[in-house]
């Protein structure tokens, strides 16, 4: 009898093995150089219009390059046991729609932890993984037993729900039975010194503007020194000015311009964005928050105030300007690790 647990890990060795060259496989054929990707990504832009083909294929390729890269998944898995036998459970996953594909993270966990995803799409985004998951089963047929789309969770063991802060009291309640994850709303922050160069300013648009700004990695404040000019900061995002011809950015701006005209409120603006002073974290389309710092232990305080509405922080000592869209598999989101939460499942 000795011998058992010896083949069972090679057993699971294995089977882990085949799911990061299937990953890999699938991650092949979701280059955004394919025709037939080329394809889905207008249908998923016609059904969303803020889904433009350039987002689509820039989601494509961080989850190809930041995901689906065998050195990466190896490397990534190597932190984590995965030797004990584990019995299969059904995890369902209420997948956000703000940016593309923006669930496709709980879902390779769910399949590296040997576990079977339920799936609830949201009806923003429920042309691009469909599409995905038929790529994966023309790889390997045998994942149509553990992955399928329903319209309702019914039968799961455990929940993964990200959502806006409304939609996770929804959650709570409705999900608290089961062993869950609820993610809100959340935003990211960077923090400037002013001394900036125009190149980092440049890279901080990325980190701004990429996905029109709808990702809780999208920076949505900024903190800055007292006394901080916000001319070199226009100056430098410049390049984003295109932004403004999208219709449903420019909508959210003139909309949000003319409450802030409306209601007197304090502001500075360009043709294609607005900055206001304000505490709060997340800001609506086309607006960013700002806040003065005095002091970096002041600083500091408040950050850890915030910290529950905090995403990721871009800056010096951060997370570098410009790659907080580009996250890595051990970027969990709400800093709540998914996969050590599904092996622990009983």
């Amino acid at each position: 009898m000795r011998p058992e647990p010896v083949r069972i890990r090679e057993m699971k060795s294995m089977n882990l093995q085949n799911t990061i060259t299937t990953l890999h496989e699938l991650g092949e054929l979701m280059n955004p150089e394919r025709p037939d990707v080329q394809a889905i990504a207008d249908r998923a832009y016609q059904h969303n219009k803020w889904f433009t083909s350039e987002n689509v294929f820039l989601m494509l390729n961080n989850i190809r390059l930041n995901f689906l890269h065998p050195e990466k998944l190896q490397r990534w898995l190597s932190d984590y046991s995965f030797e004990e036998p584990q019995p299969q459970k059904t995890v369902g996953i209420v997948m956000a729609g703000n940016i593309p594909l923006v669930g496709f993270h709980d879902l390779i966990c769910v399949m590296v932890a040997g576990h079977k995803a339920l799936i609830k799409l949201s009806s923003k985004d429920d042309i691009l993984l469909p599409w995905v998951l038929k790529k994966l089963l023309s790889i390997d047929e045998s994942w149509k037993h553990s992955i399928a789309i329903a319209e309702m969770l019914n039968g799961m063991d455990a929940v993964i729900a990200t959502g806006s802060k409304n939609s996770s009291r929804y959650f709570e309640y409705y999900f608290s039975k089961y062993p869950h994850i609820i993610r809100k709303n959340r935003g990211s922050i960077a923090i400037l010194s002013g001394n900036e160069s125009i190149a980092d300013l440049e890279k901080l648009g990325k980190d701004i503007f990429t996905y029109f700004g709808l990702g809780c990695r999208n920076v949505s404040k900024v903190f800055v020194p007292k006394e901080y000019s916000f001319d070199h900061f226009f100056d430098s995002i410049a390049g984003f000015s295109n932004m403004i011809n999208h219709n449903k950015y420019k909508n959210n701006y003139d909309y949000n311009r003319t409450l802030l005209l409306m209601n007197k409120e304090p502001h500075v603006a360009n043709e294609f964005m607005m900055l206001r002073e304000d505490k709060r974290i997340v800001s609506p389309v086309a607006m960013i928050h700002y806040e003065y710092y005095y002091s970096e232990e002041q600083l500091k305080d408040n950050l850890k105030e915030q910290s529950e509405n905090i995403q990721c922080i871009s800056g010096s000592g951060f997370i570098p300007f410009g790659d907080t869209q580009s996250p890595s598999l051990s970027d969990y989101a709400d800093k709540v690790d998914t996969l050590e939460f599904l092996q622990r499942l009983k």
